[in-house]
Parts: structure tokens; sequence; C-alpha cells
């Protein structure tokens, strides 16, 4: 149950990136065609106001399908229209009447020619590979030349559109982390909230809703303090007084163990709420706090060093579900992190990233005109490449952990 709660958790993430693209998409005027979750082949689809709805049976993500990505080329036909001039020849004059407009970049006559080229596709006897291929170049054409395709939009509109994915993810981190800060996740108390099992602090017999007084004889009069001082043990054994329903106990000697390069006894102090004020700038705080940490996750991995801090949708789903088994507090916290994640994952400048695209839109406003779709198709490329190598490195670090 709790790996499909998780599942259904990242659907969800997904879900809103693209929501994002597809609501600011509509905002400033370009007018998507689908609206998927998953890729096709659809499993379920309506269609409603020219827009397609659908689910896709490739549970890998979704996209919303907005008109005219690219300037159509006259090399976009042979990919298209090859296969079904090949078996009706009398395509032929029509494809090149539209390469030779596409050419002279006369867009109004290339899309008069879309649509002689379209009434002539629906007369002809074509295989259903050639039919399909055909009729996908006739509507994404006629699409990339009418006047709501981003690439005829300005700078800003595309920028906003794409933009708009990653921020929808961003904007759900911070308000995830202030509602966790305001129902209680947000000051640190000295009451112990949550022992982890096989723990030191389980062995020695720490107990939820436990009250640190002392460590060491030392009296605690902040809860900063109580992780300052195990870890500043350096291994050494350490005893706790704690107030244990009015009554006082001592706890230990325990001995703390080292995890993620510091000396901890394996308990979580229970949260104190905030206000909403106080929370949504703690929420931008932690936000700024793990986007640092992420960026510098990254750089190590150029040098070689963060390859094992790497993990693929297997591990982000394995992760989530251990969450799902501490409690719905540690789940949001967990589902908040890879939203951040994802959106800043997505705003790296590659192809075909949200960021890739994003680069390009800033580039060629600056130009004043269009980047070669060859640039495009070699970027996209490497970007590729570059996403596909993290995703099998995240892959192998997932599987040798659920190995172990």
């Amino acid at each position: 149950m709790s790996v499909f709660i998780s599942i259904v958790g990242l659907g969800l993430l997904i879900l809103i990136h693209e929501a994002g693209h597809f609501f600011v998409a509509r905002a400033v005027g370009m007018n998507p065609r689908k609206f998927y979750l998953g890729f096709p082949p659809a499993l379920i689809k309506t269609k409603r106001n020219g827009i397609e709805y659908g689910v896709g049976a490739i549970p890998l993500g979704g996209y919303v399908k907005i008109p005219g990505m690219h300037r159509p080329a006259a090399g976009d036909l042979d990919v298209h229209f090859g296969r079904a001039v090949g078996e009706q020849p009398s395509l032929g004059p029509p494809v090149e009447e539209l390469r030779r407009r596409l050419a002279a970049e006369d867009h109004v006559r290339s899309r008069e020619a879309v649509a002689e080229l379209a009434a002539k596709v629906e007369h002809v006897e074509l295989s259903p590979v050639a039919q399909k291929a055909a009729d996908r170049g006739v509507g994404d054409i006629d699409d990339a030349l009418g006047p709501d395709a981003y690439w005829r939009a300005r700078t800003w509109k595309r920028v906003a559109v794409i933009f708009a994915g990653p921020g929808a993810n961003l904007l759900l981190a911070v308000v995830l982390f202030a509602i966790l800060f305001m129902t209680g996740g947000g000051k640190a108390t000295q009451t112990v909230d949550s022992i982890l099992p096989d723990s030191p602090a389980a062995s020695a017999g720490l107990q939820p809703g436990d009250r640190i007084l002392t460590i060491e004889g030392n009296q605690i009069t902040s809860p900063s303090q109580i992780p300052e001082r195990i870890s500043g043990s350096d291994g050494a054994e350490l005893t706790l007084t704690v107030n244990r329903g009015g009554t006082i106990v001592q706890v230990g000697p325990v001995r703390p163990e080292l995890r993620d390069e510091a000396y901890r006894l394996g308990f979580a102090l229970r949260g104190e709420s905030i206000g909403p004020v106080e929370s949504s700038w703690q929420a931008i705080r932690i936000t700024g706090i793990v986007t640092k940490a992420i960026g510098a996750s990254l750089g190590r991995l150029v040098t070689g060093d963060g390859r094992d801090e790497i993990s693929s949708p297997v591990g982000i789903v394995q992760g989530s579900s251990q969450a799902v088994d501490q409690g719905a507090e540690q789940y949001l916290w967990v589902l908040g992190l890879i939203s951040l994640s994802l959106a800043l994952l997505n705003l790296l400048p590659l192809l075909p990233l949200d960021g890739g695209h994003i680069a390009f839109s800033l580039v060629e406003g600056a130009r004043g005109k269009a980047v070669a779709r060859e640039v495009y198709e070699r970027v996209s490329v490497v970007g590729i490449a570059l996403v596909l190598l993290l995703f099998f490195i995240g892959l192998s670090n997932d599987i040798g952990r659920l190995g172990s």
C-alpha cells in the first residue's frame, strides 16, 4: 500500500508540473492541443473544447502538447510524408509545393498549401502507418503555422510557459513546507517525538514523550543544545535525564553512532507549530538551503564525487514509500523535497528539459531570430544522453541499495 501511495504522489507531482505549463499557455494565448498524464498509447482519453485529455499507458511522466514548439521547416516533410508519397506518388506535387513555400518562409501561403495537401491525403488509399504519419504531419505543420504557435510568441510568453512547470513544483514544495511548519513541524521542543528502530536510543529505552532535561549532567535550556551535545560527544557514552510523565528517569549510558558524518542517538524531537508568516519564511529558507545542497551535489557529480547521491524513479518510490510507513507528516516532507528536486532538475539548461527551452528562448530573443533546427537537434542529442546517463547512474545506485 505504501508503494502505491508513493507512486500516486509522484504522479501528482507530474500532474502539477504539466498543469503549470497548461494553464499559463492558455493564459498567454497558446492553446494546448493535448494534456496527458503518462505517455501514449492512451489508456483513456476525451476531447473537450478542442483539447484532448488523457492518461497514457507509459507512466514515466506527462506532457502538454503546445502548438508550434519549433518553426516549421521544409525538412519536416520528408519525415511526415515520405512514406505516403512512396505509396501514392500523386501526393508528391502538393508536398513539393508546401516545401517551396516553407523554404521561402511564406507562412500565409504555406498554410493554404497545408489545407490543399490535407484534402489530397483524405482522398488517397494509404497503409495505416503512412496514414498516421501523414495525418500527424498535416496537424503539426498547420499548428506550427497558426497564430497561437509557441515559436511565434514573444520571448517573455515563451519563458513564462516553460518556467510554469518547474515553477508549479517549486511553489508546491514551499506550500507543503509552510503547512508542515504551521501544523507542528516548525519549532523544535525538548520532547522526544519518535525513535528509530534498532538505534542506540531504542536500545537504551528512550521513549516518545520523554522530555530531555540534562545530558551528562548538563542542563538543557534550548532544544538546539540536544543535537549539539550528542554530536559533540565524539562517540563517548552519554547519560540522559528525562521527565517521563512526571517521573524523573535516567536513560543510559548509551554510545551514539556515527551517521551522516555526525554522532546521533536515533530519535527525533517533537515540533511546535508556528504562525503562518514565520512558517512561510521558514519554508522559503529551507527551500533555499535544500536548493544549495542539490546544486552542490550536482557540482560534485561533475567532478565524479557525487555519483552515489543520484537516484532514479525506483529509488524515489522506495524512499517515499518508507516515509509513508513513518507517518503522513514524514511523507509530506519527502513529497515536498521530491517536488523541489523535480523543479531544479527540469531547470537544468539542457534540451529537452525545460531549462534548455528557456535558454534557447532567451538566446533567440537576444538574436532577434530563431536558432536553426539543426542546432536544436544536436543540442537535444547531448541533453538526452546526459539525462539518460543520470537515469542509469541513479538506477544502478538503487539496484545496489535494494540488493543490500
